[in-house]
This record gives C-alpha cells, sequence and structure tokens, in this order.
C-alpha cells in the first residue's frame, strides 16, 4: 500500500463555483489545471465581459452589472433586510421560538438569494 493514502491524511478539497454563474463544479479528480467555468457558455461570456472591460478602459477588477442585474440585486437586498427586520419585531414582541426559527430560515433564503450575483 504504497500509494495509497488514508483518508485522515488526505487534503480537504475545497468546493469550487463557475467563474461566471456561480454554479458549483464537480470534484472530477481530473489531472491539470482545475476547471475555471461549468460549461462552455459560461467560458464564453466571462470571455466576452473580459473584452468589453478591456476596451472600456475599465480596471481589470471591475464589475459590470446592467440595470436589470442592478435592479435584480438591490430587489434582492431589500428583502434580506426586511427579513432581518422582520426577526428584530418579532423578538421585540416576546416572539415564540418557533416563529424566531421560521424567521431565521427567511433570512437563510434570502442570503442564498443574494449569492447569486447573475
Amino acid at each position: 500500500m504504497v500509494g495509497d493514502t488514508p483518508a485522515s491524511y488526505r487534503r480537504p478539497v475545497a468546493v469550487r463555483h463557475c467563474g461566471w454563474c456561480g454554479a458549483r463544479l464537480p470534484d472530477d479528480g481530473r489531472v491539470g489545471r482545475p476547471r475555471r467555468y461549468c460549461a462552455q457558455a459560461c467560458r464564453q461570456r466571462a470571455y466576452e465581459r473580459r473584452a468589453a472591460v478591456q476596451r472600456g478602459g475599465l480596471p481589470e477588477d471591475a464589475v459590470v452589472l446592467s440595470s436589470t442585474e442592478l435592479a435584480d440585486l438591490q430587489d434582492r437586498l431589500f428583502q434580506l433586510r426586511c427579513a432581518a427586520e422582520d426577526v428584530v419585531t418579532a423578538v421585540h414582541d416576546g416572539a415564540a421560538v418557533g416563529e424566531l426559527s421560521s424567521l431565521a430560515g427567511d433570512i437563510a433564503q434570502a442570503a442564498r438569494q443574494l449569492e447569486r450575483l447573475r
């Protein structure tokens, strides 16, 4: 068993996400450079964005959102704030643990929606 390493000695595999859409990338165990995109379409969109940023003279790390994407992001931020305010109100009103648990679930769901930028 020279080449075998026990599971306790292996480095944990970091969860990786697509550089464009944020989808979780599969851990396919391939050798070589790790994947950055989940599909060719995401790779193409990322290339188009990089090219547009270069043409526009923006810095490489600039984030460009359309007005629709910005409005969607603002809506999701508003939903998260409202969910947090609901918890604060429920605490002040002496809400039961079950109700607070449900409201905390709403916050978690709103936060998950915020993680999705595109």
